[in-house]
């Protein structure tokens, strides 16, 4: 069984982030420590990142990249034909990935089953291994700190990899401002 990562993507007033730590690994093995799982799309405009199986996510990535496209950068669009074509393929609705998928408007969390979720407050998510414990540091320092958006994520992801043994504090980043 393959356990690989931690992703989390937060909405600041200041900027839109997402971040993801290194590690790959494979039952009690650590295969990779400073695997890159995000990426910037649509010409740096959308900002993705993948939790899962490895070759699952390049398919959930070549394929949203392609309707992203389709929409001319829409994500709201996007995600949206994103699940009406997943749901037609039965294949792909076996896919061991998920992605957080966001811009400087909108966050949503993308599964390998389909759904499209965008979190409550619209602006924290976190998925993979360590994703329960990112998301609790980022809302502890989102409602009690004054970092920025930057400082919220990769804070949380090192209390993540200092909890998660699936996860390790080799951390990167994209940022979008206005």
């Amino acid at each position: 069984m393959f356990h690989a990562t931690t992703i989390l993507a937060y909405r600041g007033k200041d900027a839109a982030v997402i971040g993801g730590d290194g590690q790959v690994s494979f039952g009690s093995t650590i295969l990779k420590g400073n695997a890159t799982k995000i990426r910037k799309l649509y010409g740096g405009k959308i900002l993705a990142g993948f939790a899962g199986s490895t070759a699952d996510a390049f398919n959930l990535f070549d394929m949203f990249e392609r309707i992203l496209d389709g929409v001319k950068g829409d994500l709201l669009k996007a995600v949206i034909e994103f699940s009406k074509e997943w749901r037609k393929d039965k294949v792909l609705r076996k896919l061991e990935a998920m992605m957080l998928v966001l811009n400087r408007d909108h966050i949503f969390l993308l599964s390998g089953t389909g759904d499209v979720v965008e979190p409550e407050d619209g602006k924290i998510a976190a998925i993979g291994s360590g994703g329960n414990y990112a998301l609790s540091a980022a809302r502890a320092l989102d409602k009690f700190g004054s970092l920025s958006s930057e400082e919220l994520v990769k804070e949380s992801l090192k209390i993540a990899g200092e909890i998660c043994i699936y996860t390790n504090t080799n951390i990167k980043t994209y940022t979008l401002t206005d």
